[in-house]
This record gives C-alpha cells, sequence and structure tokens, in this order.
C-alpha cells in the first residue's frame, strides 16, 4: 500500500509537470505566432499601424501584451520602469510580460495583503527587480505611495485598473511623467457622455451596487483628462476595456490619434448580476438605464 501511495504521488507530480510544460508550450506558440505577425507588418506602411491588430496574450487578461510590445517598438523610452495597481496575485496582468520578457522594472500596488503575500513568494519577486505594496489606493495618498518608492518623474507605463476612482486617481497624479498609460474603461456608459462615478475614498464595486456594473468612467471621459495631461487618445483593445495613450511629444507619426468614436469599443462579457448576486445578463439598454439611473459626474 505504501509503494502503491509513493507511485500515485509521482504520477501526479509527473501530471502536474506536463501540464505546466502544454501551458509553456501554448504561450511561446503564441508569443512565436505574433511575433510573426509583427514581423510581417514591418513590410506594411507604417500609417497602417493600429492596435488590435497586434494583440496577443501571455499574462495580460486580453490582448494587452501585445499591444505594448507593439508601442515600445515604435517608442524611445529611456527609463524602463512600469507601475500598475489593481494587480490582484499578478498572474494576469498588463506589466508581467515586460518584466520577465524585457526586463523592465517596477513598481505594482494592491489592496489585499493576501495578494502581495502571494506575488512576493513568486520566484520572479527575487528573479526581477520588481516591489510589490500592500495599500488601498485614493486620490490622495496615490503620489506619495510612489514617491516612497522611489519612483518619480519620466516612466515608460502607468497601468490603472482599480474597478472604481480610475478616473479620479489618474486625474490626482503627478509624481511620474508616464510615456504610456493604460487605464480600464467602463464601456456600458457608451461613447457619447464623459461621465464617471462620484468620487468616494473606500469605493469597492461590490459594495457599491448589487449589479457590479456601476463603477470607472466612460472613455470620454478618460479621452478628456487625457487631453487636458497632455496625452492623445491612441486606441482600445479589442475587449473593450482598455485604453491606451500616448504622451503628446513622444508619439511618433505612424501611430494615428484617434477620437473616440474611432477608438471605442464595446465590451461582450456579461458581468451584471441580480440582487441575490446571480448572472442576470439584462441587454445593453437595461444596463445603461441602470447605470444612467444612478449618481454621476459629468466631466468638462
Amino acid at each position: 500500500m505504501f509503494f502503491l501511495n509513493k507511485l500515485k504521488q509521482k504520477l501526479n507530480l509527473l501530471g502536474n509537470i506536463f501540464n505546466q510544460i502544454i501551458s509553456i508550450q501554448t504561450k511561446l506558440a503564441k508569443i512565436q505566432q505574433a511575433l510573426g505577425r509583427l514581423e510581417s507588418r514591418q513590410l506594411e506602411s507604417l500609417d497602417k499601424l493600429n492596435l488590435t491588430d497586434n494583440e496577443f496574450r501571455v499574462f495580460s487578461q486580453w490582448g494587452e501584451d501585445g499591444i505594448i510590445q507593439m508601442l515600445l517598438r515604435h517608442l524611445e523610452i529611456p527609463n524602463k520602469i512600469f507601475i500598475e495597481f489593481g494587480v490582484e496575485n499578478y498572474t494576469e496582468c498588463n506589466t508581467r510580460f515586460l518584466l520577465v520578457n524585457d526586463n523592465w522594472s517596477g513598481l505594482v500596488i494592491d489592496g489585499s495583503p493576501e495578494n502581495i503575500c502571494s506575488i512576493k513568494k513568486d520566484p520572479i519577486y527575487w528573479q526581477h527587480n520588481l516591489k510589490a505594496v500592500n495599500a488601498f489606493i485614493d486620490k490622495d495618498n496615490i503620489n506619495k505611495i510612489i514617491a516612497e518608492n522611489g519612483i518619480k518623474g519620466e516612466i515608460g507605463i502607468l497601468s490603472i485598473d482599480i474597478d472604481g476612482n480610475d478616473y479620479w486617481v489618474w486625474q490626482a497624479i503627478d509624481v511620474v511623467n508616464p510615456a504610456i498609460v493604460i487605464i480600464e474603461y467602463n464601456s456600458r456608459f457608451g461613447k457619447d457622455k464623459a461621465v464617471t462615478i462620484p468620487y468616494a475614498p473606500s469605493f469597492v464595486r461590490s459594495e457599491a451596487h448589487y449589479s457590479m456594473v456601476y463603477y470607472g468612467a466612460s472613455l470620454k471621459a478618460l479621452y478628456k483628462l487625457g487631453k487636458a495631461k497632455g496625452y492623445a487618445f491612441v486606441g482600445s483593445n479589442s475587449a473593450g476595456n482598455n485604453a491606451f495613450f500616448i504622451r503628446q511629444d513622444l508619439k511618433p507619426s505612424c501611430i494615428k490619434e484617434l477620437t473616440v468614436e474611432e477608438g471605442y469599443i464595446p465590451s461582450q462579457f456579461r458581468e451584471s448580476r441580480d440582487e441575490q448576486g446571480n448572472f442576470s445578463y439584462p441587454a445593453w439598454y437595461e444596463v445603461q438605464q441602470l447605470l444612467y439611473s444612478l449618481p454621476l459626474v459629468d466631466v468638462e
């Protein structure tokens, strides 16, 4: 019986190793395919460059890994430093591929102590120059958190995804000057109105409204904020939840600045819940009716 149990344990271990190998091979295949597409596009005229055609996913939730790689091929970024917050345990995020593939350094922030502990136990934490900080971010503490961790001035990428005060936090950030900003927008607000949730320092999406769709800002609100901060909107990911901005003084001519109408993509994923917490799958217009019945701020 003892030897049988040992054999089962070894078989389970081999099975886990095999699954990990398959997963790695799958990711490598996706990278090779994407790099092949990128190389073939070098032969095309540069004015055809766009974001969604360059998507691939390794660690990002959607196609952000590929978009970032394309942008970095055309931008000069001397300080290869990133900041990302709202990363959970950092296994699905926008900057991990930069860390492991391009040897960038950076700061990640999350409100969960368990998530930060998990990141620090990950081998990437000693293999790369990464700092993970536990903090609940608001517009009044974000600059202090960044500065206290030794980052200021010119950086490469700022990625914001906190499912709440995203607009207000980006508006407040002035301790760093990112070349690229990636920020989540709530596409359910549509493309015509510049709105955001009212600022609340302790905003938590799951507590703000049972539907789980009341959070963040519209793309038009972020577009206006980006303009005011000196950024060009250059597009969204194909999932319709992340907007990409490049600082105007760094934007290459081969990447076109877009209007909201040109770059808005409606999301297709369905997260709405009913009052019992079950998925409710409402129609798009029903979600918009709900959102516009709740408190919102029109931004200039």
